[in-house]
This record gives C-alpha cells, structure tokens and sequence, in this order.
C-alpha cells in the first residue's frame, strides 16, 4: 500500500497513518477539537449577553467580561451547529446510521465515534480545517484581540436603511449593553436576537445568490 504524506501544514513532512489521509498527530488533534468544541460552545453563551457579576466554572480559555451584546458571538454559535450538522449528515447517508440530535454536544460526540471513517476519507483535510476553524472562531470570540470587535459590520436589516450594526460595543456609557443598534438609530431587544439573526442570515444568503 503506498503512503502519502500527510495533507496539513507541517513543518517538516509526516506520513498518513496506515488506512487513513491525515497523520495519527492529526487524528489525535481533531479528536480534541470536537471535545473542546461544545465546552467552548457552552461558555460562548455567556458572552452573548451581559450578566453582572458572571461566573463560569468550566471556562476553557481566558475570556473577558463584556457590557454589550455581540453578534460575532452569534455567528460563531450558528456556524458550529450548521458545520457540525452538515457533516454529520455526510455520515448518516453514506453510512445509513441514525442521526444524533440536532444539538452541539450530540453531534460532536457523533463526529467522534466516526472519526475514523471521516479521517479515511479524501475529504479529511477539509473535515479537519473545519472543526478547527471552528475551534479558533470561537477562541476568537470569546477573547478577541484588541480591535479585532471592530471587524464584523453588517447592513442594517431594516428596509432601505443606510444604517450599519456592528459587534463593537458602543461608546455610550449611559447603554445599558442589553441591544444591538445600528447606526442610523435602529435598535434590538436582547430577547430579540434571535428574530434578528435570522433576519441577518436570510439577507447574507440574498446577498450570496
């Protein structure tokens, strides 16, 4: 059987594991990806929103306290779960088992049972640059580096507003840290988030056709 070298980045080149496309390091990190995966799932929602005085016992990373509500939080939370479900689907129709939960944890665990099969397979190198990348995503989010709140700006959703909404908290000290605005005086209740993220991600998939 002819071996390949591993696809990743590496700095010097490793042989694939015997059966598989990545190399056993690889496997092996992928495998603490999708572990890590819904405990920092878990600990991004405590940064939607702001809670005074919040704890969390099981945080995985140095987070910082915030007083505003951030979309990248949002975003990074959507994007775990419809990655997470789209290659879990791979599974069930290629293997014809049944499908976990819809729910981080569950699929996640499911992924892990059949990290073989999906890191013998040609498309491991994108299986596995995507759950990292989730990984780091929602690192990032968690506890961004300086500036880096100021990147993600959207479109205002509201009809032929001019307006922008963006995850950086505003400069106001009289808010209250419980809306998102945008900037043509546009605002969200917390409990709206959810209404407004769907809102964001039928105007992004428009924008994309």
């Amino acid at each position: 059987m002819k071996v390949h070298p591993c696809p990743r980045s590496h700095a010097q080149e490793i042989r694939a594991a015997t059966g598989y496309v990545l190399c056993a390091p690889c496997i092996r990190q992928v495998e603490r990806n999708l572990r890590t995966l819904p405990v920092l799932h878990q600990e991004s929602l405590h940064h939607v929103s702001p809670t005074p005085r919040r704890t969390n016992p099981t945080k995985v990373s140095g987070s910082r306290t915030r007083d505003y509500l951030d979309i990248s939080v949002l975003d990074a939370r959507h994007n775990i779960l419809a990655i997470l479900e789209s290659w879990s689907a791979t599974v069930v129709e290629k293997l014809g088992t049944a499908a976990p939960h819809h729910s981080v944890p569950d699929l996640a665990r499911f992924l892990t049972l059949h990290l073989e099969w999906l890191t013998s397979r040609s498309s491991a190198l994108d299986f596995a640059d995507e759950i990292e990348g989730l990984v780091v995503e929602l690192r990032q989010t968690i506890d961004p580096e300086p500036g880096q709140l100021h990147k993600l700006i959207r479109k205002c959703v509201v009809d032929d507003c001019a307006g922008t909404i963006s995850a950086a908290p505003k400069s106001d000290r009289n808010a209250t840290g419980s809306s998102i605005g945008c900037s043509s005086g546009h605002s969200w209740d917390v409990r709206e988030w959810l209404a407004l993220r769907q809102l964001l991600e039928r105007q992004r998939k428009g924008v994309s056709a």
